[in-house]
């Protein structure tokens, strides 16, 4: 039974990420108007908006205008449903569960804004990054530290290693082809991750973030002959693996 209220409970936050990632790209409020329809404008009423279950109900249309509804808005309330569960599984109801994920629901925001716009709001990865050095005073115990001056020390070196590390490439990549590889949004993202989880897990999402990418990156510019390709869903997937797995992964590489 409690895995099923934080499987309800993380759908119901994926319902409020999906209005984020509508609106915030789009430079509308997250809080007002309510929920409506992007076709016929009309206000979706509670019974329609009652998260998974209403996209199934009403098989992926408006009830108003029988426009169609994007698959996306099933997929982020059942992501972040999956997301939250996870979490829970693996770090119990704790602070860093809480913290977690946090982090998790920005990514899944990112996720589908870059795939959409090809941009990584900076109200996202800039505020992430304050609320990561932030969180890392009064929670030193996300970096496995003891005292507040070893989270902060541990959370900086994360956000420039983390940043630093992407913009390097970037620039490499730059000169190399002549033209812009790695996006401004990316690295403030990296510093993000690397706020919160620290510079040893900043790395292993810099080098974890290719193997997410490479098979989609050929695809679309092989397949789709697309040149232009978002980085920070890979960035994200990674960052999420790390989250849950980080210390076995680094754990079994440095045995």
């Amino acid at each position: 039974m409690t895995y099923l209220l934080i499987f309800i409970f993380g759908a119901v936050i994926g319902s409020f990420l999906n209005v984020c990632i509508y609106r915030i790209p789009r430079k509308e409020s997250i809080v007002f108007p309510g929920s409506r329809c992007v076709s016929c404008k009309k206000a979706i009423p509670w019974y329609d908006n009652i998260p998974l279950v209403s996209y199934i109900f009403l098989k992926g249309r408006c009830r108003s205008c029988k426009a169609g509804i994007s698959f996306r808005y099933f997929a982020v309330e059942l992501l972040s449903a999956a997301a939250f569960l996870s979490l829970f599984v693996n770090f119990g109801f704790t602070r860093l569960f809480l913290v977690y994920s946090l982090v998790a629901f920005s990514l899944i925001v990112v996720t589908f804004i870059d795939l959409e716009f090809q941009i990584i709001p900076d109200r996202i990865s800039l505020g992430g990054m304050i609320l990561g050095v932030i969180l890392s005073i009064f929670m030193p115990q996300i970096h496995n530290a003891s005292s507040w001056q070893s989270g902060l020390v541990n959370s900086l070196l994360g956000l420039v290693a983390g940043g630093g590390l992407i913009y390097i490439t970037g620039f490499l990549g730059s000169l190399a082809f002549k033209k812009e590889s790695m996006g401004g949004g990316d690295v403030k993202l990296m510093a993000m991750l690397g706020a919160f989880l620290g510079w040893k897990m900043a790395i292993l999402i810099f080098f974890l973030a290719p193997f997410f990418g490479t098979p989609l990156g050929l695809y679309y510019k092989f397949r789709k002959k697309q040149d232009i390709i978002p980085y920070g869903p890979f960035i994200s997937m990674a960052g999420f693996t790390v989250i849950m797995w980080g210390d076995n992964i680094l754990g079994f590489l440095f045995f």
